[in-house]
């Protein structure tokens, strides 16, 4: 339930084009919804415990504690991610509403590591989902870093295709041998349940009732 809320939070950040617009089409000129694969993934549960998905809220989104040095605490650890010196691989999408890419483009001054920024287009979740089968939005990939957002977008290059497939190269360089699938599942230790999806993912979340009646 409470994943669902933060759906109809992110949604009304673009009140015009993710409320009013089905408002407007399907309740007041009765015109049926268009079916839309990304639509029915967003809207599939994941049972976010409601403690989370505040705490989520207040300190990461609203107070943005991550971005500072140990101002999140976690299990009463405090978070630092400067100390992430590891390669990352920091992506941001140019309509995003939910994560401005100038906004991720901040991540790359927070870490310590070798970093790369790559500027996807379309939005939060159509900008990801971009598949390599598609030539559809493109990217912008090796601009120089360490100057702000807008001096990296005037020096990166544009590419075709799906950011994914720079994301593939990068990763290969970084791995080690490729092994061979295993064709069967499970092994002694650890028993196949069932066929995927399996039933957690037909579980339904039903509201919890407190005494005072509010969910």
């Amino acid at each position: 339930m409470w994943d669902q809320w933060a759906i109809k939070a992110f949604n009304l950040i673009r009140a015009n084009d993710l409320v009013w617009s089905f408002v407007i089409n399907n309740y007041l000129k009765g015109k049926t919804p268009t079916p839309f694969d990304v639509l029915y993934w967003t809207n599939d549960n994941t049972n976010l415990p409601a403690k989370m998905y505040l705490y989520y809220l207040r300190y990461m989104v609203l107070e943005n504690k991550l971005s500072r040095k140990n101002a999140l605490r976690i299990c009463n650890t405090p978070i630092d991610i400067g100390k992430i010196d590891i390669p990352v691989y920091v992506i941001g999408l140019q309509e995003d509403h939910i994560a401005p890419p100038q906004t991720a483009f901040t991540t790359t001054e927070l870490v310590s590591g070798p970093v790369e920024f790559i500027l996807g287009g379309s939005g939060h979740v159509m900008g990801v989902a971009n598949p390599p089968s598609k030539k559809k939005y493109g990217y912008y990939l090796d601009g120089k870093l360490e100057n702000g957002f807008a001096a990296w977008k005037d020096s990166a290059k544009f590419h075709e295709g799906s950011w994914w497939t720079a994301w593939t190269e990068r990763l290969a360089k970084k791995s080690g041998k490729q092994v061979v699938a295993a064709k069967t599942l499970g092994n002694a230790k650890f028993k196949v349940i069932e066929a995927a999806p399996g039933r957690y993912v037909k579980e339904k979340c039903a509201p919890h009732h407190t005494e005072n009646g509010k969910h």
